[in-house]
């Protein structure tokens, strides 16, 4: 597998899995809303998730040498969540909602605000079952030179994807206050993902086949 490859996959999973609406993304947005300390949240969520992503490549990487069948199972695994991730984003985009945004109010230390941003990323079990166990999984089965690309472009499409939210909000603030935006973000997400899994499930059972 070349550079490039293992780069994408990776870049494609993390964007995907990372632009779902969640806890954490709206806690970046509002930061970006109020204009308060967003630099900061921002090099802090993409740094989580890079140190997340190569934790878990490099852990699944030794597990998955040790017991090679794993790697079929978490595999299968990480398709079946795909696929629920993208029909949950699918429904959400069938009924999307409003984002409302607190902008009033004076501006918070810098201290308090990265550790609601730390309680966003670590507190969410989610982060361990996307970033560390899919993330890894995937990743971790890849070959030994392509994990490096994958880690890089999962940590890039984190980078760049908390850079649009938290720098962007403010002017996409009159954008999401109408459902149609989430409708269409949501519906992207939904279509990354059961593609992706589409991609894992011929990936595990085309040997079988």
């Amino acid at each position: 597998m070349s550079y490039f490859s293992g780069f994408s996959s990776g870049f494609g999973l993390s964007a995907a899995l990372i632009a779902a609406i969640g806890a954490q993304n709206m806690f970046v947005l509002r930061q970006g809303l109020r204009r308060e300390h967003v630099a900061p949240v921002v090099l802090f969520c993409a740094a989580a998730d890079l140190v997340l992503v190569a934790a878990g490549v490099a852990g699944s990487g030794t597990v998955l040498k040790a017991i090679p069948w794993l790697a079929l199972v978490l595999t299968l695994g990480g398709a079946g969540f795909l696929l629920w991730y993208g029909v949950g984003a699918l429904r959400r985009a069938v009924t999307p909602g409003t984002l409302v945004a607190e902008t009033a109010g004076g501006t918070a230390p810098l201290g308090a605000i990265l550790m609601r941003a730390a309680a966003f990323t670590f507190l969410n079990p989610h982060v361990y079952l996307d970033t560390m166990m899919l993330m890894g999984a995937v990743g971790g089965a890849l070959p030994g030179g392509a994990r490096p690309a994958f880690v890089a472009g999962a940590g890039t499409a984190s980078a760049v994807w908390f850079t649009a939210l938290g720098f962007g909000a403010r002017i996409l603030r009159p954008v999401f206050a109408r459902p149609v935006a989430w409708r269409i973000l949501d519906g992207l997400v939904a279509a990354i993902m059961l593609a992706l899994a589409c991609l894992l499930l011929a990936r595990a059972l085309g040997p079988l086949v």
